[in-house]
């Protein structure tokens, strides 16, 4: 039986490790197992046994001191990791946001996957507020999903790499757009372009998902809202040109990585069959993040008319299963909330 993990905020940096039930409905701590999830990752054939055996009998309500589970208590899964390596597996995304800035798409991007080390000291929690900044800074967010690996040696083949899986979540990874061109225009990649990453309350062990996991890919759709009106449910096993294997093989091809390391998919972004796509109102799957529906906006008015996020804003991004149950909770935010 696969696991559903989660972090609380209490206990340090680091929080303290529950386990969660299939149903997200309560969690057990288990500090005699493992003490916080980088505990858990690093000792994973030590640990995993017993964290199931907590599970099975989680979900057959037999755990004394089980509580209910709230996802604004929790930290992200890893509130902070020793490696954030975000790729951008769905070319479309990758084509759409070239457009947007008004500069030609490297060919080579269709082989080799663009990725980005960010910053993993201090991630935000799923119902955490996104700092509002200043509004002239292009605030977006960025429905993804993420694996979470054990140790990966250096070298790691695609063919080889989906073993190191241990866990999948959601990401929401926050760009500010506005930032963004100057920075790259350096050559020396993002830094304030990029603050932190918000993840959803629950990590999960890929045989949680079933026939939707196919080893490296999701086929889920990934459904994103803002202030309630949904604006995206692409599915996230479509168009995603590079799987997860291929982005660890990517990640690992000149270094090891440690336990623990975050690998991102990149904004999920579907072609729907037409140059630049639909958004939900018009009958398509719609956008994982504005500056795809801005870019489109561009393409047919000259202009882009939907708003970056601004104070007060909320956004949500949660998956469900076939069966219509949320599969990782949901990452809910609200921009400049105390």
């Amino acid at each position: 039986m696969a696991l559903k993990l989660a972090t609380l905020k209490s206990g340090g940096r680091d929080g303290t490790l529950v386990v969660v039930s299939q149903n997200l409905a309560h969690a057990a701590r288990v500090p005699e197992i493992a003490p916080t999830l980088q505990y858990a990752l690093e000792r994973w054939h030590e640990v995993s046994g017993p964290l199931r055996s907590v599970y099975r009998l989680l979900n057959g309500g037999a755990v004394a001191g089980a509580k209910a589970f709230r996802a604004e208590a929790c930290a992200a899964p890893l509130p902070r990791a020793y490696q954030w390596l975000d790729g951008s597996a769905y070319v479309n995304h990758v084509e759409l946001i070239h457009r947007a800035r008004g500069v030609a798409m490297p060919e080579h991007v269709r082989v080799d996957p663009l990725m980005y080390q960010g910053g993993s000291d201090s991630f935000l929690g799923p119902c955490d507020p996104i700092p509002a900044g200043d509004d002239a800074w292009g605030l977006d967010f960025e429905a993804e999903l993420a694996v979470v690996t054990d140790d990966v040696p250096m070298g790691t083949p695609a063919g080889a790499a989906g073993k190191h899986i241990r866990l999948l979540m959601l990401a929401n990874d926050v760009t500010l757009r506005a930032l963004v061109p100057e920075e790259l225009a350096k050559g020396f990649g993002f830094l304030h372009g990029k603050p932190p990453s918000a993840f959803s309350p629950v990590a999960v062990e890929p045989d949680t998902l079933g026939a939707a996991w196919d080893g490296g890919r999701l086929h889920l759709p990934l459904v994103t809202s803002l202030n309630g009106d949904r604006v995206g449910i692409p599915n996230a096993g479509e168009d995603m040109t590079f799987d997860f294997p291929q982005l660890i093989a990517h990640a690992a091809k000149t270094r090891p990585l440690a336990a623990g390391t975050i690998i991102g998919s990149g904004t999920v972004s579907n072609k729907q069959n037409t140059e630049h796509g639909y958004t939900i109102d018009e009958g398509g799957v719609g956008y994982a993040c504005l500056a795809e529906q801005r870019m489109v906006e561009t393409l047919r008015h000259g202009t882009p008319h939907t708003p970056f996020l601004r104070q007060g804003d909320t956004v949500r991004i949660e998956m469900f299963d076939t069966r219509g149950d949320s599969v990782f909770g949901a990452i809910e935010q609200t921009v400049g909330s105390a």
